[in-house]
């Protein structure tokens, strides 16, 4: 009892083992393939977006730059409009009634009558001449200000004029005395926005932004967009507004995604705005830098992203500092708006998630071990009566005796066991008398098998000879036909001529010469013996040809008669042989078939090099195949009969012949039966003849294969043989004796 209270236990605690380390390692899978599955799809959201986001940002934050860039395109035209027609005007009096020179030696706007928030200033330097053409295009400056000025406030904080010779006109109603306030010998020249628009820096004269700087006066963080306006391919005067950057930096800073924050860059690296960044350390003044190292790595890595990111909107992770970036190109400045996201900001969710799923599989796993070691307890008392049982039974103790009352399936389990146990018994003693004569009957199949295999062969090569036998009948019968032919051609020669001619020419003997030329009959004699030359010589070619024929034809008989005399004790022959050539021969060895009247033959030969092979063999496949092939014709119409014989290389050492007809076909269910031993469809043929070319296919190393699309649709006939070539000419092979 207690082994097996131990039994029990053992198989309970090996079964709850098993068990719940399968389902632990379902929980721990299907708890890491969740959290991928989350995380891959969190990603995939975050991307999108950071891309959305940044997409957005850009283009809002832009607008002000594109406004502006458009603003310069209207003021450069009209500026270059209305300098062309000053060109004209007399300037003193007008320039001297809004302007004045004072005693420090510059020039500026008069105060009498000035209102510096809807006016603009002019402030011209100590030391710049002023002729009649620097006043005529002060005055074009001056008014083209005066008129785009306060449409240009609403978003900008100032429009201004620099001219070339150091004049410089403003619109600034934020600081009007500006103009009154700046320097004598302070010059706009010089300042950060005007020399990139000198020609020599700017040859392509396009619109340029300025970096970010304090302005002195001001004292306000700032850009500056210049454009260069030339006139007749001189630079007169460079167009700017400046921009106040306090409202784009505080957006960057605090108006961002849930755990990330911006920045902006500009294209060479220079931060515009960090949250790690104080203002005055955009442009890098004195002071300890505020990013640790860390911070700084990651820096240059979305620096290094940036430079090769060119326009549109980029996303990138960056797994090395655990760090997704989004960037957007901002048109206008060439400036970048970044968002920098924390990894951990996406994978946090799926975290929380995988260990819920894994919590929750490890709660599930301790109920189903508590319901399986129950259930466990009621199933083990059984198997192990059941095992002791078997054990009995191994031993040879047929004794045995199992609780068969239960109605489950552990009853019926023991009612099959005890039932198993009669049956085994009873047949242990049949099987021992059977065991005892199965090796007497197994040698006796085998010298059955051996001779089955012999008979099968023979008979098919007797069914095979009938058919070769019957078109020799056919063969000798072209021979008689050709050689009487050839006895009627030689008959009918009409050679008594030459006889009557001789005789002519002899009576004429004396005067031959006169007689060919000048008589009336002799004038005959040449022609006639020119024109019986070319009949004789047709004749005879004829003649040839036919005794040709008979010559062939007798030739392939003694061939196939020496075949058929020797099949069965021949050795394996190979001797080189010209394929096209062969099957020319089994067409017409077949040609005098009653099977082939009406039936047009397409050739279809590749020419190939001479092969080794049993030439024989290969002869009499062809001929049964071929004559097969007449036979499914001769229900087809005389019109439609078709036979085709192809020959092509498949591979580099594989050839295939094959004989296709249009005839009756063969039904699916007897593709796979047409080779069998006995096996035909035709009540004159004794089934040998496809069986013993499939094992003569097979004795030289190839194949043959039937193929039909159904009844009435035709069928083809395949032969593959290794394709073995030889080297130099073609030699006959050996004799048969």
């Amino acid at each position: 009892m207690k082994h097996s209270r131990s039994l029990r236990s053992s198989l309970a605690r090996a079964t709850l083992l098993k068990m719940g380390a399968c389902i632990a390692v379902v929980i721990a899978l299907v708890t890491l393939f969740s959290y991928l599955h989350m995380l891959n799809t969190l990603r995939q959201q975050k991307h999108m977006q950071l891309a959305q986001y940044v997409s957005e940002r850009g283009q809002r934050e832009q607008v002000l730059f594109l406004l502006a860039e458009d603003n310069h395109a209207v003021l450069r035209k009209a500026l270059e409009k209305r300098l062309r027609a000053s060109r004209q005007e007399g300037p003193r009096a007008r320039f001297d009634s809004l302007f004045v020179g004072l005693p420090d030696g510059t020039v500026r706007t008069r105060l009498e009558g000035y209102d510096g928030t809807s006016m603009p200033c002019l402030f011209v330097p100590r030391g710049v001449s002023l002729d009649d053409e620097l006043r005529r295009r002060i005055l074009a400056a001056y008014d083209v200000l005066n008129q785009y000025g306060p449409a240009f406030h609403t978003r900008f904080t100032d429009t201004f004029i620099t001219l070339t010779q150091g004049a410089h006109l403003s619109y600034w109603p934020d600081n009007p005395t500006y103009c009154q306030d700046a320097g004598a010998t302070e010059s706009l020249l010089t300042q950060e926005f005007f020399p990139p628009s000198r020609p020599e820096n700017n040859p392509r004269r396009r619109t340029l932004w300025s970096g970010v700087y304090l302005e002195p006066i001001s004292k306000l963080w700032m850009t500056t967009v210049s454009t260069p306006v030339d006139l007749e391919g001189h630079h007169v005067a460079t167009l700017g507004h400046d921009v106040i950057l306090e409202e784009l930096i505080d957006r960057t800073l605090t108006e961002h995604l849930a755990g990330a924050y911006n920045m902006l860059v500009r294209d060479d690296g220079q931060l515009i705005a960090h949250p790690s960044l104080k203002p005055r350390q955009v442009q890098g003044e004195a002071g300890a830098s505020p990013f640790d190292p860390k911070q700084e790595a990651l820096l240059r890595d979305i620096f290094a992203q940036v430079k090769q990111h060119t326009s549109g909107t980029l996303v990138r992770e960056l797994p090395e500092h655990g760090q997704y970036i989004a960037v957007a190109r901002m048109r206008g400045p060439g400036w970048n708006f970044i968002t920098v996201l924390p990894a951990s900001v996406v994978s946090q969710p799926a975290v929380l998630g995988a260990r819920f799923i894994l919590v929750l599989g490890v709660l599930s796993l301790l109920v189903e071990l508590a319901i399986l070691s129950w259930v466990l307890k009621t199933v083990t008392r059984p198997l192990l009566s059941l095992a002791g049982a078997s054990h009995r039974v191994a031993a040879g103790d047929f004794n045995v005796k199992l609780d068969t009352s239960r109605q489950d399936e552990l009853g019926q389990t023991a009612s099959a066991f005890q039932h198993m146990v009669g049956e085994v018994q009873r047949r242990e003693e049949a099987l021992r008398q059977a065991n005892e004569g199965l090796e007497q009957r197994g040698r006796e199949l085998k010298e059955v098998h051996q001779k089955l295999v012999l008979a099968a062969r023979q008979a098919g090569m007797a069914e095979v000879a009938t058919n070769v036998l019957h078109n020799v009948g056919n063969v000798l019968n072209n021979v008689y036909t050709s050689s009487q032919l050839a006895r009627e051609r030689v008959g009918a020669l009409r050679l008594e001529n030459l006889g009557r001619l001789a005789d002519m020419l002899d009576e004429h003997q004396a005067e031959l010469a006169r007689y060919l030329t000048q008589d009336e009959r002799g004038r005959h004699v040449l022609p006639f013996l020119r024109k019986l030359g070319e009949n004789l010589t047709a004749e005879r070619e004829d003649i040839v040809a036919l005794l040709d024929e008979v010559g062939r034809y007798t030739e392939h008989i003694g061939d196939i008669v020496k075949l058929q005399q020797n099949h069965a004790r021949l050795p394996k022959l190979r001797e080189p042989i010209q394929l096209s050539e062969l099957v020319e021969d089994a067409l017409r060895i077949n040609a005098a078939g009653p099977g082939r009247q009406g039936v047009k033959v397409e050739r279809r030969l590749t020419p190939l090099p001479p092969v080794l092979a049993d030439k024989h063999k290969v002869l009499m496949i062809l001929l049964n195949l071929i004559s097969n092939a007449e036979h499914a014709l001769a229900g087809a119409s005389v019109e439609e009969r078709c036979l085709t014989v192809k020959v092509d290389p498949v591979a580099s050492e594989r050839i295939r012949i094959e004989v296709s007809d249009n005839g009756v076909g063969i039904a699916p269910e007897l593709l796979t039966r047409i080779f069998q031993y006995g096996f035909t469809t035709r009540a004159e043929s004794h089934g040998m003849g496809l069986h013993w070319c499939a094992l003569a296919a097979q004795e030289m190393g190839g194949s043959l294969t039937a193929h039909s699309e159904g009844p009435g649709r035709g069928a083809t006939f395949t032969l593959e043989l290794p394709y073995q070539r030889t080297e130099g000419p073609l030699t006959a092979g050996p004799s048969v004796p």
